[in-house]
């Protein structure tokens, strides 16, 4: 199912095991070669410290937070040896420019849809300036038209240009 990065940040971490809250998801990890949510950085509510909470540890997630067995699935940043260089690159995809192969700027990264079941970002919605949003609204990105992400921008494959409408009342 897909869910907006709203209903997966800022989330209660519900335990199974003691029916409550035991943190909270603040910010997903984003690996930027395969747009995968690799895990949250959570704050924990018992030792008042970040730590992190890797998606194959998520049992589900529901409106009042997302669900894990224990809280002893989250980890500490150190002992996750095989994430380390996803970490290191502190990826951010909310606010990241969105431009074609050719250079057109095309607005900024403003949301993205997750796919819980494997947690991959399937889309991308662009915030475009007010002007643009005027005559063009907003624009939703697939996955597939992604051609590259890097530290500074997402490019994507060319947009398709829509025929001017003609005026009405024009002979």
């Amino acid at each position: 199912m897909l869910q907006l990065s709203a209903a997966i940040t800022n989330r209660p971490v519900m335990s199974l095991r003691t029916g409550g809250q035991v943190a909270t998801a603040v910010t997903p990890i984003i690996n930027p070669d395969n747009l995968k949510i690799e895990g949250f950085y959570c704050n924990d509510l018992f030792e008042n410290k970040e730590l992190i909470l890797l998606y194959q540890d998520i049992r589900d997630i529901i409106p009042q937070g997302i669900v894990i067995d224990d809280h002893n699935v989250l980890v500490e940043e150190s002992e996750l040896v095989r994430l380390r260089k996803v970490l290191e690159l502190q990826f951010e995809l909310i606010g990241k420019p969105i431009e074609t192969v050719d250079k057109e700027k095309v607005g900024k990264v403003g949301d993205f849809a997750v796919e819980t079941g494997s947690m991959t970002i399937q889309k991308l919605y662009a915030s475009q300036s007010i002007i643009r949003s005027f005559t063009g609204g907003s624009l939703s990105i697939d996955r597939s038209q992604i051609v590259e992400i890097t530290q500074k921008r997402v490019i994507i494959n060319e947009l398709l240009k829509r025929a001017p409408l003609p005026a009405a009342g024009i002979a």
